[in-house]
C-alpha cells in the first residue's frame, strides 16, 4: 500500500523538469508543439507530491500515435488513457526522476483543464498556500487512501476552473486525471 506524501516546494523542480523535458524532445522534439509542465510542481510555492508531471502537446489527435511510438524509443511504457478521453498515460523508464508523461492534442479539454489550474495558481499565491495547506492535511488524514485525498481536492479545483470561466461541459473530472496517473 503507497503512502500519500506531501511536501513543500522544492526549488530543484523545474530543473528536474527541464532534464526531464530535454530527455523527451530528442524522441518528440519535431512532433511537439511543447512540453509543459503541469500540476503542483508546477507552481512556484505550492506544496505537492513529489513527481513532475508533464505533457507532450502534439498538434492533433492524428499526431498522438506517432508521440506514443517516439516516446516508446526513449522507455517510456504507454498505459492507454486510463479513462481520460483524449489523454495518454506512461510508465516512465526506471533510471529517470520520478514523474508522470501523458501526450495530449492541443485542444484536448485534459490539458485546457491542467493548464488552467496551473496558470490560475501561478498567478494567485494566496490560493496557491491554501491549496498546499488542502494537500498537507488531506495527505496526513488519507495516508493510504487516494480516492479520499483526490475527492478532497475536488471542490477547490473545481471552483477555479469554474472562476476561470470553464463550463460544466469543459470540466474533466480533474480527480480523475490525478488519480488514473500512472505509478
Amino acid at each position: 500500500m503507497k503512502t500519500i506524501v506531501v511536501v513543500d516546494y522544492d526549488q530543484t523542480w523545474p530543473q528536474v523538469f527541464e532534464q526531464l523535458r530535454s530527455n523527451v524532445l530528442h524522441a518528440v522534439g519535431d512532433l511537439a508543439v511543447s512540453i509543459e509542465h503541469v500540476s503542483s510542481t508546477a507552481v512556484p510555492g505550492l506544496a505537492g507530491k513529489p513527481v513532475i508531471d508533464m505533457c507532450v502537446v502534439v498538434a492533433s489527435p492524428d499526431d498522438v500515435p506517432l508521440a506514443i511510438e517516439r516516446l516508446a524509443t526513449a522507455g517510456y511504457e504507454h498505459r492507454g488513457n486510463l479513462g481520460i478521453d483524449g489523454r495518454e498515460a506512461f510508465k516512465q523508464p526506471d533510471a529517470l526522476p520520478k514523474h508522470h508523461m501523458y501526450v495530449c492534442a492541443t485542444k484536448n479539454l485534459a490539458l485546457l483543464n491542467f493548464l488552467a489550474v496551473r496558470d490560475y495558481l501561478r498567478t494567485h499565491s494566496e490560493k496557491a498556500i491554501e491549496y498546499g495547506a488542502l494537500k498537507k492535511r488531506l495527505a496526513s488524514h488519507f495516508r493510504h487512501d487516494i480516492d479520499s485525498y483526490i475527492d478532497g481536492k475536488t471542490d477547490l479545483i473545481l471552483g477555479i476552473l469554474r472562476e476561470v470561466g470553464f463550463s460544466k461541459d469543459q470540466i474533466i473530472a480533474i480527480g480523475a486525471v490525478n488519480l488514473k496517473a500512472p505509478t
